[in-house]
Protein backbone atom coordinates (compact mmCIF):
# COMPACT_ATOMS: atom_id res chain seq x y z
CA UNK A 1 0.00 0.00 0.00
CA UNK A 2 1.60 3.62 -0.60
CA UNK A 3 2.02 5.57 2.12
CA UNK A 4 -1.23 8.50 3.15
CA UNK A 5 -1.21 11.03 5.55
CA UNK A 6 -3.78 10.98 8.04
CA UNK A 7 -4.92 14.97 9.11
CA UNK A 8 -7.44 16.38 10.65
CA UNK A 9 -7.82 20.25 10.64
CA UNK A 10 -10.54 22.79 12.31
CA UNK A 11 -13.65 23.39 10.25
CA UNK A 12 -15.47 26.02 11.16
CA UNK A 13 -16.83 24.62 15.02
CA UNK A 14 -15.88 21.37 13.46
CA UNK A 15 -12.65 19.40 13.37
CA UNK A 16 -12.50 17.09 10.38
CA UNK A 17 -10.47 14.17 9.58
CA UNK A 18 -8.55 12.93 6.06
CA UNK A 19 -6.59 11.19 4.69
CA UNK A 20 -3.95 13.18 2.01
CA UNK A 21 -1.38 11.60 -0.06
CA UNK A 22 -0.18 11.16 -4.19
CA UNK A 23 2.11 12.00 -6.17
CA UNK A 24 -0.51 13.99 -9.33
CA UNK A 25 -0.76 17.17 -10.21
CA UNK A 26 -4.78 16.50 -10.16
CA UNK A 27 -6.53 17.63 -6.96
CA UNK A 28 -8.86 14.73 -6.23
CA UNK A 29 -11.60 15.45 -3.57
CA UNK A 30 -13.34 11.52 -2.54
CA UNK A 31 -16.91 11.88 -0.60
CA UNK A 32 -17.31 8.66 1.16
CA UNK A 33 -20.98 7.16 1.97
CA UNK A 34 -23.11 6.38 4.72
CA UNK A 35 -22.45 4.23 7.10
CA UNK A 36 -18.62 4.78 5.67
CA UNK A 37 -15.88 6.39 6.22
CA UNK A 38 -12.27 7.69 4.10
CA UNK A 39 -11.24 4.51 4.91
CA UNK A 40 -13.55 2.33 2.54
CA UNK A 41 -11.29 4.38 -0.80
CA UNK A 42 -7.89 3.19 0.48
CA UNK A 43 -7.97 0.29 -2.32
CA UNK A 44 -8.73 3.27 -4.65
CA UNK A 45 -6.54 5.73 -3.27
CA UNK A 46 -3.45 3.49 -3.17
CA UNK A 47 -4.62 2.62 -7.89
CA UNK A 48 -4.57 6.50 -8.28
CA UNK A 49 -1.81 7.78 -6.30
CA UNK A 50 0.67 8.23 -9.40
CA UNK A 51 -2.08 10.63 -10.71
CA UNK A 52 -3.31 12.40 -8.16
CA UNK A 53 -3.17 14.47 -5.35
CA UNK A 54 -5.68 13.04 -2.94
CA UNK A 55 -7.53 13.95 -0.23
CA UNK A 56 -10.42 11.69 1.47
CA UNK A 57 -12.14 13.58 4.05
CA UNK A 58 -14.35 11.76 6.80
CA UNK A 59 -17.52 14.02 6.79
CA UNK A 60 -18.65 15.37 10.24
CA UNK A 61 -19.77 12.76 12.73
CA UNK A 62 -18.53 9.96 10.62
CA UNK A 63 -15.34 8.45 11.60
CA UNK A 64 -12.63 10.24 13.00
CA UNK A 65 -14.05 13.91 12.48
CA UNK A 66 -16.03 15.66 15.14
CA UNK A 67 -19.70 15.76 15.73
CA UNK A 68 -20.59 18.94 17.42
CA UNK A 69 -23.49 20.15 15.54
CA UNK A 70 -26.05 18.28 14.05
CA UNK A 71 -27.66 19.05 10.54
CA UNK A 72 -30.69 18.62 8.70
CA UNK A 73 -28.76 18.87 4.68
CA UNK A 74 -26.63 17.59 2.61
CA UNK A 75 -25.35 21.27 2.10
CA UNK A 76 -24.24 21.35 5.61
CA UNK A 77 -22.03 18.68 4.73
CA UNK A 78 -21.17 20.20 1.59
CA UNK A 79 -20.27 23.62 3.03
CA UNK A 80 -17.77 21.91 5.43
CA UNK A 81 -15.81 20.89 2.72
CA UNK A 82 -16.36 23.88 1.12
CA UNK A 83 -14.46 25.46 4.09
CA UNK A 84 -11.75 22.27 3.85
CA UNK A 85 -11.28 23.13 0.34
CA UNK A 86 -10.77 26.96 1.17
CA UNK A 87 -8.28 26.18 3.43
CA UNK A 88 -6.03 23.70 1.86
CA UNK A 89 -6.40 26.12 -1.25
CA UNK A 90 -7.49 23.62 -3.47
CA UNK A 91 -8.27 24.84 -7.11
CA UNK A 92 -9.75 22.83 -10.43
CA UNK A 93 -11.12 19.96 -7.84
CA UNK A 94 -11.99 16.85 -9.50
CA UNK A 95 -15.10 15.43 -7.26
CA UNK A 96 -15.55 11.25 -6.76
CA UNK A 97 -18.97 10.44 -5.04
CA UNK A 98 -20.11 7.09 -3.60
CA UNK A 99 -23.66 6.98 -2.61
CA UNK A 100 -25.02 9.96 -0.56
CA UNK A 101 -21.72 11.36 -0.83
CA UNK A 102 -22.60 12.09 -4.88
CA UNK A 103 -25.16 14.17 -3.07
CA UNK A 104 -22.49 15.90 -1.53
CA UNK A 105 -20.41 16.51 -4.50
CA UNK A 106 -23.42 17.48 -6.85
CA UNK A 107 -24.70 19.89 -3.99
CA UNK A 108 -20.62 21.29 -4.09
CA UNK A 109 -20.77 21.59 -7.73
CA UNK A 110 -24.03 23.69 -7.53
CA UNK A 111 -22.48 25.83 -5.12
CA UNK A 112 -18.99 26.17 -6.60
CA UNK A 113 -19.32 25.98 -10.55
CA UNK A 114 -16.16 27.55 -10.92
CA UNK A 115 -14.16 25.24 -8.52
CA UNK A 116 -15.12 21.89 -9.67
CA UNK A 117 -13.12 20.03 -12.95
CA UNK A 118 -14.88 17.12 -13.42
CA UNK A 119 -17.77 14.48 -11.19
CA UNK A 120 -17.45 10.84 -10.64
CA UNK A 121 -20.40 9.51 -9.00
CA UNK A 122 -20.51 6.24 -8.02
CA UNK A 123 -24.00 4.50 -6.98
CA UNK A 124 -25.30 8.18 -6.06
CA UNK A 125 -28.49 9.15 -4.27
CA UNK A 126 -30.82 10.66 -7.06
CA UNK A 127 -31.11 14.36 -7.76
CA UNK A 128 -34.43 13.84 -6.25
CA UNK A 129 -33.08 12.34 -2.82
CA UNK A 130 -34.21 9.24 -0.95
CA UNK A 131 -37.41 8.91 0.31
CA UNK A 132 -38.02 6.87 3.55
CA UNK A 133 -41.67 5.33 4.12
CA UNK A 134 -43.75 4.58 7.14
CA UNK A 135 -44.31 0.33 7.72
CA UNK A 136 -47.18 -1.75 8.16
CA UNK A 137 -47.62 -4.69 10.93
CA UNK A 138 -45.39 -6.62 8.38
CA UNK A 139 -42.13 -4.23 7.89
CA UNK A 140 -43.17 -3.63 4.64
CA UNK A 141 -43.37 -0.02 3.19
CA UNK A 142 -46.55 2.14 2.98
CA UNK A 143 -45.79 3.99 -0.12
CA UNK A 144 -47.75 7.16 0.49
CA UNK A 145 -46.75 7.35 3.89
CA UNK A 146 -42.71 8.91 3.91
CA UNK A 147 -41.29 9.56 7.24
CA UNK A 148 -41.23 12.79 7.33
CA UNK A 149 -39.19 14.05 11.08
CA UNK A 150 -36.12 13.05 12.90
CA UNK A 151 -38.49 11.34 15.46
CA UNK A 152 -40.23 9.26 12.99
CA UNK A 153 -36.78 8.07 11.31
CA UNK A 154 -35.47 7.16 14.86
CA UNK A 155 -38.17 4.68 14.92
CA UNK A 156 -38.01 3.16 11.85
CA UNK A 157 -37.87 -0.43 12.73
CA UNK A 158 -36.00 -1.99 9.61
CA UNK A 159 -33.48 0.86 8.16
CA UNK A 160 -32.82 3.13 11.16
CA UNK A 161 -33.26 1.20 14.53
CA UNK A 162 -31.39 -1.89 14.39
CA UNK A 163 -28.30 -0.01 13.41
CA UNK A 164 -28.57 2.64 15.93
CA UNK A 165 -28.71 -0.35 18.52
CA UNK A 166 -25.89 -1.60 16.64
CA UNK A 167 -23.91 1.36 16.59
CA UNK A 168 -24.12 1.53 20.41
CA UNK A 169 -23.56 -1.73 21.36
CA UNK A 170 -20.49 -1.64 19.00
CA UNK A 171 -22.06 -4.98 16.84
CA UNK A 172 -19.76 -5.72 14.31
CA UNK A 173 -21.19 -9.17 13.50
CA UNK A 174 -24.75 -7.09 12.76
CA UNK A 175 -22.98 -4.61 10.00
CA UNK A 176 -21.30 -7.35 8.67
CA UNK A 177 -24.18 -9.33 8.57
CA UNK A 178 -26.32 -5.91 6.91
CA UNK A 179 -23.73 -5.48 4.39
CA UNK A 180 -23.39 -8.84 3.07
CA UNK A 181 -27.01 -8.72 2.47
CA UNK A 182 -27.69 -5.15 1.12
CA UNK A 183 -24.06 -3.81 -0.10
CA UNK A 184 -22.13 -6.91 -1.83
CA UNK A 185 -25.12 -8.72 -3.63
CA UNK A 186 -22.77 -9.55 -6.58
CA UNK A 187 -21.00 -12.24 -4.67
CA UNK A 188 -17.52 -10.43 -3.37
CA UNK A 189 -16.62 -8.84 -0.28
CA UNK A 190 -13.62 -7.41 0.72
CA UNK A 191 -10.38 -9.70 2.48
CA UNK A 192 -11.46 -10.37 6.23
CA UNK A 193 -8.51 -8.30 7.78
CA UNK A 194 -9.89 -5.27 5.06
CA UNK A 195 -13.77 -5.91 5.96
CA UNK A 196 -12.72 -5.98 9.94
CA UNK A 197 -10.89 -2.57 9.29
CA UNK A 198 -13.99 -0.79 7.38
CA UNK A 199 -16.22 -2.37 10.23
CA UNK A 200 -14.10 -0.48 13.39
CA UNK A 201 -14.36 2.68 11.15
CA UNK A 202 -17.97 2.26 10.14
CA UNK A 203 -19.29 1.80 14.09
CA UNK A 204 -17.64 5.59 14.78
CA UNK A 205 -20.64 6.93 13.00
CA UNK A 206 -22.49 9.48 15.05
CA UNK A 207 -24.78 10.21 12.83
CA UNK A 208 -27.27 8.60 11.14
CA UNK A 209 -30.24 10.00 12.11
CA UNK A 210 -29.29 13.11 10.30
CA UNK A 211 -27.95 11.60 7.24
CA UNK A 212 -31.55 9.88 6.73
CA UNK A 213 -33.45 12.72 7.21
CA UNK A 214 -31.07 14.80 4.60
CA UNK A 215 -31.02 12.43 2.39
CA UNK A 216 -34.93 12.94 2.34
CA UNK A 217 -35.09 16.59 2.49
CA UNK A 218 -32.41 16.65 -0.99
CA UNK A 219 -33.71 17.91 -4.38
CA UNK A 220 -32.03 19.65 -6.78
CA UNK A 221 -34.76 19.09 -9.02
CA UNK A 222 -37.21 21.01 -10.33
CA UNK A 223 -40.02 19.02 -9.73
CA UNK A 224 -41.79 17.89 -6.02
CA UNK A 225 -40.36 14.99 -4.17
CA UNK A 226 -42.63 14.46 -1.85
CA UNK A 227 -41.41 16.33 0.96
CA UNK A 228 -40.38 19.78 -1.00
CA UNK A 229 -40.13 21.47 -4.31
CA UNK A 230 -36.77 21.17 -5.41
CA UNK A 231 -34.45 24.14 -6.35
CA UNK A 232 -33.52 22.80 -9.58
CA UNK A 233 -29.83 23.50 -8.26
CA UNK A 234 -28.90 20.45 -10.53
CA UNK A 235 -28.88 23.19 -13.54
CA UNK A 236 -25.69 25.27 -12.40
CA UNK A 237 -23.20 22.12 -13.02
CA UNK A 238 -21.45 22.49 -15.94
CA UNK A 239 -18.86 20.33 -15.89
CA UNK A 240 -18.22 16.50 -16.89
CA UNK A 241 -19.93 13.82 -14.87
CA UNK A 242 -20.00 10.82 -15.21
CA UNK A 243 -22.56 8.75 -14.00
CA UNK A 244 -21.31 5.42 -12.44
CA UNK A 245 -24.12 2.71 -11.82
CA UNK A 246 -24.01 -1.27 -10.77
CA UNK A 247 -26.68 -3.47 -12.57
CA UNK A 248 -27.05 -5.36 -8.67
CA UNK A 249 -27.04 -2.33 -6.74
CA UNK A 250 -30.17 -2.54 -4.42
CA UNK A 251 -29.62 0.03 -2.35
CA UNK A 252 -29.43 2.67 -5.00
CA UNK A 253 -32.08 2.01 -8.02
CA UNK A 254 -31.33 2.75 -11.76
CA UNK A 255 -33.64 5.06 -11.92
CA UNK A 256 -31.68 7.52 -9.54
CA UNK A 257 -29.02 7.32 -11.45
CA UNK A 258 -30.78 7.74 -14.70
CA UNK A 259 -32.73 10.64 -13.98
CA UNK A 260 -29.36 12.41 -13.07
CA UNK A 261 -27.63 11.35 -16.14
CA UNK A 262 -31.17 12.93 -18.06
CA UNK A 263 -30.65 15.76 -16.03
CA UNK A 264 -27.36 16.45 -16.67
CA UNK A 265 -27.05 15.94 -20.52
CA UNK A 266 -25.16 16.81 -22.85
CA UNK A 267 -22.04 17.06 -20.23
CA UNK A 268 -22.97 14.33 -18.34
CA UNK A 269 -22.38 9.57 -20.10
CA UNK A 270 -23.79 7.15 -17.34
CA UNK A 271 -21.77 4.15 -17.14
CA UNK A 272 -23.30 0.65 -16.22
CA UNK A 273 -20.93 -1.88 -14.34
CA UNK A 274 -21.66 -5.43 -14.91
CA UNK A 275 -21.89 -7.55 -11.92
CA UNK A 276 -21.31 -4.65 -9.72
CA UNK A 277 -23.40 -4.01 -6.70
CA UNK A 278 -23.29 -0.92 -4.10
CA UNK A 279 -19.55 -0.67 -3.22
CA UNK A 280 -18.17 -0.89 -7.00
CA UNK A 281 -14.73 -0.36 -5.32
CA UNK A 282 -14.88 -3.81 -4.36
CA UNK A 283 -16.78 -5.38 -7.04
CA UNK A 284 -15.02 -3.28 -10.23
CA UNK A 285 -12.01 -1.74 -8.97
CA UNK A 286 -10.37 -1.76 -12.61
CA UNK A 287 -12.94 -0.32 -14.08
CA UNK A 288 -13.81 2.68 -11.81
CA UNK A 289 -10.16 3.52 -11.12
CA UNK A 290 -9.98 3.92 -15.51
CA UNK A 291 -13.08 5.98 -15.34
CA UNK A 292 -11.52 8.19 -12.78
CA UNK A 293 -8.28 8.55 -14.56
CA UNK A 294 -9.78 9.14 -18.12
CA UNK A 295 -10.50 12.99 -18.98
Amino acid sequence: MKEFEFKKIQVRNEVLAYREGGKGERNLLLIHGNMSSSLHFDKLMDELYDNFKIFAVDMRGFGHSSYHERFDSLKDLSEDLEFFVDKLRLKDIELVGWSTGGGVAMQFACDNPDMVKRIVLLESVGIKGYPMFKRDSNGQPILDQLLMTKDEIEMDPIQVAPVLRALESGDAKFYKMLWNMAIYTAGNTPDEDDYDRYIKEMLLQRNLVDVDYALTRFNLSSEHNGYSLGTNEISKIKCPVVVVQGDKDLVVPMSMAEGIYDALKPNARLEILENSAHNPMVDRLDKVVEIIKGN
